[in-house]
């Protein structure tokens, strides 16, 4: 009975959440269309809203960890579900998402990612996907903020181990500028699919930077290493063990 309960809580957050989208999407508009400032407060709004909503909708309560960075660096972070998304977004001043091509067709979510700086990628072979990576983040290296970069290149679920992409490090040796990794337990609450959220704290820790000018293998490895080692130990604190774990 409780399972049901909590799964039609979910279920209406899910709604408001897609309407609250529609309707502070077309609220600010006006001001988004000429203004990318409007646009970062029209996504700051929904993103506060998102995290208010959860706290008492579905008793999901969302923990920030560490500084979340406030001058211009990259940020290399764990991607467990669209939760993760919001409240990183929340936290820091003006960031802008390494994305998918074909979000930019979303409604509204597509052109307020356009309005923010966010960088469409196309999928494909990895070479030509991390130098058209580069050239969009280079081209538009005029607007200030946080790039942030899911560095598993798709959410991965609890439990999963896949393997960090070399354009992040692209990314971190074009860029000049230090990475912040971020782990994140946040998919132990929030799937990557299905309806049901379960209640608890999901929480989010940046973590200390890694300077600029390591090599290769040393940045992917420290990479990798600080953000599975604590997304593992926050994973067990909200009571899963990722031991037993899936290679993909």
């Amino acid at each position: 009975m409780a399972y049901m309960i909590q799964w039609v809580r979910s279920l209406i957050f899910n709604f408001t959440m897609y309407l609250a989208l529609f309707v502070i999407g077309v609220l600010f508009f006006p001001w988004a269309m000429f203004s990318r400032h409007g646009a970062l407060r029209a996504c700051k709004t929904y993103a506060h809203w998102v995290r208010w909503s959860a706290r008492w909708m579905i008793g999901l309560k969302t923990e920030i960890r560490g500084t979340p960075p406030t001058g211009e660096v990259m940020i290399g972070a764990k991607h467990q579900s669209f939760l993760d998304i919001i409240v990183i977004f929340s936290v820091v001043p003006a960031g802008k998402f390494i994305m998918k091509r074909e979000l930019l067709w979303a409604p509204i979510l597509g052109q307020y990612a356009r309005w923010i700086g966010c960088v469409p990628v196309n999928r494909g072979k990895r070479g030509a996907a991390i130098l058209q990576m580069v050239a969009d983040v280079a081209s538009g290296a005029q607007e200030p903020g946080q790039l942030i970069i899911y560095s598993q290149g798709t959410r991965v679920a609890p439990g999963v181990k896949k393997p960090y992409k070399i354009g992040t490090y692209a990314l971190y040796k074009d860029l000049n500028q230090p990475c912040v990794p971020v782990a994140t337990n946040i998919g132990v609450f929030w799937p990557r699919h299905g309806v049901y959220r379960k209640p608890g704290v999901a929480v989010v820790d940046f973590l200390e930077p890694i300077p600029t000018g390591m090599q290769s293998k040393a940045f992917m490895r420290q990479l990798e290493d600080v953000v599975e080692t604590r997304s593992d130990a926050l994973m067990r604190e909200a009571g899963f063990d990722p031991d037993g774990t899936i290679r993909q």
